[in-house]
């Protein structure tokens, strides 16, 4: 039996696309022990994964916060891996990396940069989709993929019985009408208009809800929808995923839960202007539509009322 430690640090959205990762790592490692390390938003979290043997937590502190990087690092090499599966390919894990693994090589480090197609350069590699791209980094190491290409995101869950009591929902549309301050080209500004449609042909068939993340609070009451809350606070990660997938359809910018609606199996759709495209984030699934545009101000309720009419008929 041996160690294989797994990297995995955020955001949210790649926390979900990961999950079929993780289970093909263990599925191929069904002899050895699999420890993850992440940060501390996903530390819990990751604990309640069935693939997973521990969590080991990384506060990311600066690289020159030496007491700090030798504490983590001892903690590493204490465990004797064998294997490392660096599913982040950032600056800091390839740090990591010079330090843990100074000769390594594909043989006990996976990365991008390690399974790099030859004759192929990184920038050219990058512009395939992300679950591609895993696909190959974990065939390239030698392992079997039967999920990574479809992640399935469902141990995220937990029982949300009191919060639907409390709000008394049934069949209900959920809204993430957010996004980051900094992302504003990501953020379609007629989700007010859309609720007017939804409520005029659907009558009480649906409630309309949105679920605000801790800063999203204060601006959730421009939305004319109800805001989901647990005890006046945003719902944890695992409250988000079951009301996401207990919904009756989602509509959603490009944000993380967006992607774990995609990888939780919900029907729904998001809405991607020019900042990326759906393809190359993976996020389009049998039941998780896209509609994708130059420009989000330009896209009407009346196109996006049109695609959920379709899905819920």
């Amino acid at each position: 039996m041996s160690n294989i430690l797994v990297i995995k640090h955020g955001s949210l959205g790649d926390i979900a696309q990961s999950s079929g990762v993780i289970q093909d790592i263990s599925e191929n490692h069904s002899d050895d022990q699999i420890y993850l390390l992440t940060s501390k938003p996903y530390f819990d979290l990751f604990k309640k994964n069935p693939y997973l043997t521990e969590v080991i937590l990384d506060k990311r502190l600066s690289r020159f916060n030496l007491i700090y990087l030798y504490s983590l690092m001892r903690k590493i090499k204490k465990l004797n891996f064998t294997k490392v599966y660096d599913l982040q390919n950032s600056s800091r894990t390839s740090f990591y990396k010079k330090i843990l693994f100074p000769k390594s090589n594909l043989q006990n480090w996976s990365s991008s940069e390690t399974t790099l197609p030859e004759g192929i350069t990184k920038e050219d590699f990058d512009k395939k989709s992300v679950l591609e791209r895993f696909d190959h980094q974990l065939k390239t190491s030698g392992l079997t993929t039967k999920n990574t290409m479809k992640p399935n995101f469902s141990w995220s869950c937990s029982e949300i019985n009191e919060i639907k009591k409390k709000y008394n929902l049934n069949k209900y549309i959920l809204l993430f009408p957010f996004c980051s301050p900094h992302l504003a080209n990501k953020k379609w500004p007629y989700y007010n208009e859309l609720i007017d449609l939804i409520k005029k042909k659907y009558k009480n068939d649906f409630k309309i809800l949105v679920a605000p993340g801790p800063s999203e609070i204060g601006e959730a009451k421009n939305i004319n929808a109800i805001s989901v809350l647990n005890n006046e606070k945003a719902l944890n990660i695992s409250q988000l995923s079951s009301l996401i997938k207990e919904s009756s359809f989602i509509i959603a910018n490009d944000t993380g839960p967006a992607h774990m609606a995609a990888h939780l199996n919900s029907k729904g759709l998001t809405l991607f202007g020019s900042h990326t495209t759906a393809y190359k984030v993976s996020i389009e699934r049998e039941k998780f539509k896209v509609i994708q545009v130059n420009d989000l101000n330009k896209l009407s309720p009346e196109r996006v009322f049109e695609k959920i009419i379709i899905s819920l008929s």
